[in-house]
């Protein structure tokens, strides 16, 4: 399986104050990324931030050797063409340490950017969007006409490092499913029980029988995770997070992903229905998974919460209901990248492409100091 790490801001003990977060410089990025890479990790997560993903994940390309980029990718709001050739750009520069999540957003989000497409209009835009970009990514002059995308004679001069990089993908609704199925390598969900994975899992990859790419596509999940030596100290590091959850920062996250048209979302929301009990345990929605972290976060809002025998058991069985890939982390990223990398991934069959041919420039100055001191 592959286990990726999360290098997206706001970041800190309690990142949805202003006085638990953490000042996210690039000195900060390439600490963290230096880590997830030699922690054992297969790379990170780039998401929608404060920061452009793309100049931030090119930027941290000389700090890492095997750490694989997940940088994310707005169709609306770049041309296929564009982003093709920075695909490959990207994947060439790094020797093969690119993949693309491509993301759509919500309306409140994409307005924000001047798009103001309605939820099905989306997909149907990045459903022409996949069909030129893959073709181009393959090498094909491409020219296409649609409903919302058109090119003429299109083409990328540049070709891959050895292969496309893959596209990854996700979203929880019918039109979602059904692009999922036609284009997409990697399907994400965000962190619902596996039992409701299962079933996303199920119906994308019957879909993707349709269009005869059954064995194709492959499943992951994001999730945060609170995990400690015992059970009772993972659940008072949650109730540390829990006491420091205000009425404002609450109040914040839910005025946003109300009446949101993100089914995802919705779907999230649905988990702790924007309320704050007393006990954080009644938000235990499944054993070890608790859904308190999406009462001040909008997106994935699960965590799972215990032992390192309780984590690697819950991630057992999200194995069992199909998932192959985890993006994971917790708060603060750098020391929980660390904690994790200690107490779980060691137990996983982390599947990590490494090019011994790969060595960043920070590495060769790191081994001349050495033999200089030697």
């Amino acid at each position: 399986m592959e286990v990726l790490w999360y290098l997206t801001g706001p970041d800190g003990r309690y990142p949805w104050r202003a006085d638990g977060a953490r000042a996210l410089t690039y000195p900060y990025f390439q600490q963290l990324a230096r880590a997830v890479d030699h922690l054992g990790y297969t790379g990170a997560l780039l998401a929608t931030g404060s920061h452009d993903a793309w100049v931030q994940g090119a930027s941290l390309i000389p700090y890492t050797d095997n750490f694989q980029h997940l940088i994310a990718a707005h169709p609306p709001l770049l041309s296929p063409v564009l982003l093709g050739k920075m695909i490959n750009t990207f994947d060439q520069f790094s020797k093969g340490r690119l993949r693309v999540n491509i993301v759509n957003g919500d309306a409140k989000l994409m307005a924000q950017y001047g798009v103001h497409l309605s939820h099905d209009e989306r997909y149907a835009y990045t459903d022409e969007y996949l069909t030129v970009l893959t073709a181009l990514l393959r090498g094909e002059t491409v020219t296409f006409k649609g409903k919302y995308i058109h090119v003429v004679d299109a083409g990328i001069p540049l070709p891959p490092y050895r292969q496309p990089a893959p596209l990854w993908f996700g979203g929880s609704s019918p039109a979602a499913h059904e692009v999922a199925a036609k284009h997409i390598d990697t399907y994400l969900s965000w962190g619902e029980t596996p039992q409701q994975a299962e079933e996303k899992i199920r119906e994308v990859r019957a879909l993707a029988a349709k269009h005869g790419r059954a064995d194709k596509i492959r499943f992951g999940i994001r999730l945060y995770v609170i995990v400690r030596e015992t059970e009772a100290k993972a659940w008072e590091a949650a109730t540390d997070l829990y006491e420091h959850m205000d009425e404002r920062s609450i109040a914040g996250a839910q005025s946003y992903v109300a009446g949101i048209d993100s089914i995802g979302q919705q779907r999230m929301s649905a988990l702790h229905g924007g309320r704050k009990p007393r006990d954080l345990r009644e938000l235990e929605i499944a054993p070890n998974l608790w859904s308190g972290i999406g009462l001040v976060r909008h997106g994935p809002g699960t965590a799972l919460v215990g032992s390192p025998e309780q984590v690697l058991a819950r991630i057992q069985d999200y194995r069992d209901a199909g998932i192959e890939v985890l993006i994971v982390s917790g708060m603060p990223l750098l020391e929980e990248a660390y904690r994790f990398a200690e107490l779980v991934l060691p137990h996983l069959p982390v599947d990590r492409a490494v090019d011994p041919g790969v060595t960043s420039a920070w590495t060769k100055e790191r081994d001349t100091a050495w033999k200089k001191q030697a």
